[in-house]
Order: structure tokens, then C-alpha cells, then sequence
């Protein structure tokens, strides 16, 4: 298929957020007397807005999760964005040449809130590419794995979601392209919290790929 638009999530895709922000939430917990490894805390949070677990957390916690307890969060998962944050290996040279290639057709669709989104994309230069066209789960009726966000960023683009390509990193955002009736690639970088390539391909992505230098002859069609 030839695609005329290409929606990126951000995190995990565009830059490297998810072993920081999930470091800070894991030491919240902690915190709290939920006591998780790095790994543990990955597996249940990644892909997921913390706004959305908030059952699970007072559950396992015994504690409510106040209005105060989340803006702790927010301003240092933002810390850590601020000094740690790097973009995703190769992706400048990636979103380049499709941004290139399909006249400015490219949005990116995330299931975090926008002021992260666009912290994380002005931090590592990505922010020329997506300026006008970032599109935040938190204010739409229902966030990720649930379309959306997807077909926001899709009719904004005054593109029908099914001639959309969409690269994601999660099983939460894979089921979410999908609904959309978007076209899904994986990324599985090798990781240790992504080198299993199985749960996204059962989520319904078409494709797997490891290497961000690889993408553009994917969604580009060349």
C-alpha cells in the first residue's frame, strides 16, 4: 500500500522516555509500599498513562492517589526528561526523509500528556518536524489502546486512517492503530525491555523491525 500519512507514537519510538519515566514512577511507588524491579514496573506501566492505573496503584498501594501525589510525578518524571533524555537511535535521518517524502504528512500521536510530548520532542530537535501535529491522548475521549488519538491526528491531516501508516513500540498503541484501521509497524529495538517481537505481531502489527535507519523504506514505499 501506498500511505499518505505516517503517525508516530512518542515514547519508546521518538525518544528514549520510557526507562526514565518508569524509573521515577517505580521509586514512587516505593514510595507508597509498592515495591516493583525496574522490569516489573515496565511490564505493567509501559505504553500506559499513569492517569489510567489509578485503580491498580491505590489497590496495591492502600493509598489514594491525590491530585498532589501526580503533579509530584509530573514535575520529576519532567526533571529527569529535562537531564536524561536522549532521542531514539537514527531516528532524526528516519523522520527526515518521510517527512521528506510524504510533503509534511506526519504526526505524532501519544498516549502522554501534551506538555510531555512536547517537552520530549523540543528536547532532542524533533519538534521542526511535528510543530502544529502532535496530538495528546489526555485530551481525547479515550486514550491508547482505544483509536482516538489516531483518528484525531488522522483527520487532521485530512487523511482516511486507513491509508495511514503508524509506528509504534507497545501492545497498548499496536491495539490502538489497529482499531484506528491503521497500518502498524513494530519496533523492537533488542532492548531488554523490547526484544520480543511476538506480543505486538499478536496485537496486529504487519511488520517488526529494529532499526530506525530501516523504517523509511517501509512506510515510504521505496
Amino acid at each position: 500500500m501506498k500511505f499518505e500519512a505516517v503517525l508516530f507514537d512518542c515514547d519508546g519510538v521518538l525518544v528514549d522516555s520510557e526507562p526514565i519515566t518508569n524509573g521515577v514512577l517505580r521509586d514512587m511507588l516505593e514510595e507508597q509500599g509498592w515495591v516493583l524491579t525496574p522490569a516489573e514496573c515496565m511490564h505493567i506501566f509501559v505504553g500506559k498513562a499513569v492517569k489510567d492505573e489509578v485503580a491498580a496503584i491505590e489497590a496495591n498501594t492502600g493509598k489514594p492517589v491525590t491530585e498532589a501525589w501526580m503533579s509530584e510525578f509530573r514535575a520529576r518524571r519532567n526533571q529527569g526528561l529535562e537531564e536524561r533524555l536522549l532521542a531514539v537511535p537514527q531516528i532524526h535521518g528516519a523522520v527526515e526523509a518521510i517527512h521528506a517524502y510524504h510533503a509534511g504528512r506526519i504526526a505524532c500521536a501519544s498516549g502522554a500528556d501534551r506538555f510531555k510530548v512536547e517537552l520530549q520532542l523540543a528536547k532532542v530537535g524533533l519538534m521542526r518536524y511535528f510543530e502544529g501535529r502532535v496530538f495528546s491522548g489526555h485530551e481525547m475521549p479515550r486514550s491508547k489502546p482505544a483509536p482516538d488519538v489516531y483518528l484525531a491526528a488522522a483527520a487532521a491531516l485530512g487523511v482516511d486512517a486507513a491509508r495511514c501508516a503508524v509506528v509504534e513500540d507497545t501492545v497498548t498503541g499496536v491495539m490502538a492503530g489497529v482499531a484506528a484501521g491503521a497500518t502498524v509497524f513494530g519496533y523492537v529495538p533488542g532492548t531488554p525491555e523490547h526484544d520480543d517481537p511476538h506480543p505486538l505481531l499478536a496485537a496486529g502489527a504487519v511488520a517488526i523491525f529494529g532499526r530506525m535507519g530501516e523504517l523509511p523504506a517501509l512506510v515510504n514505499g521505496v
